[in-house]
């Protein structure tokens, strides 16, 4: 059952990568609903049909694609990328309760901002312990040969707190 009344705003890499491993309707069954900017929409689609996350993105109607009041407070964050800086200034305007993003700059700058953070793997042990999927370690794994890069020691504290 997902969390009640939650404002989750999503960067593209955790729409890409979940995607690529068949899992982003966990997004929907722990938060519900979740929100990214303009940017981050042309992000996941500039791949083309054949890329992961362009057919889920479009068939997720419970991703809910939203502007920023003040498109330049996303350019305050000049050394991100639009979609990075669109989801940080759209957290900020609603005053999110989690920031999903998996770049490390972008999780510098929303720490600093105090908002709460997670990022692919986050979701992952979250849905491991919620029950939603049994193991966590398979998915890595596929990420992993899908071409993400993910540092050892980020899967091996994963790992551990998932208890494999």
């Amino acid at each position: 059952m997902p969390e009640p009344s939650q404002t989750v705003v999503v960067n593209a890499t955790p729409v890409i990568a979940l995607a690529l491993i068949n899992q982003l309707d966990l997004l929907r069954r722990l938060y519900g609903e979740a929100l990214i900017p303009p940017a981050v929409r042309a992000e996941v689609l500039a791949g083309g049909p054949g890329s992961p996350g362009f057919v889920e993105l479009q068939r997720a109607e419970w991703i809910r694609v939203t502007d920023l009041q003040d498109p330049r407070r996303a350019d305050l964050l000049s050394d991100l990328d639009r979609g990075e800086a669109e989801v940080i200034a759209l957290a900020q305007e609603l005053n999110a309760t989690l920031v999903i993003v998996d770049e490390r700059l972008a999780r510098r700058h929303v720490r600093r901002l105090g908002l709460k953070l997670t990022g692919t793997l986050g979701v992952l042990l979250k849905a491991k312990e919620r029950g939603l999927i049994p193991v966590v370690k398979p998915l890595i794994d596929r990420l992993q040969r899908g071409g993400f890069r993910l540092d050892d020691f980020v899967i091996a504290e994963v790992l551990q707190l998932a208890c494999e």
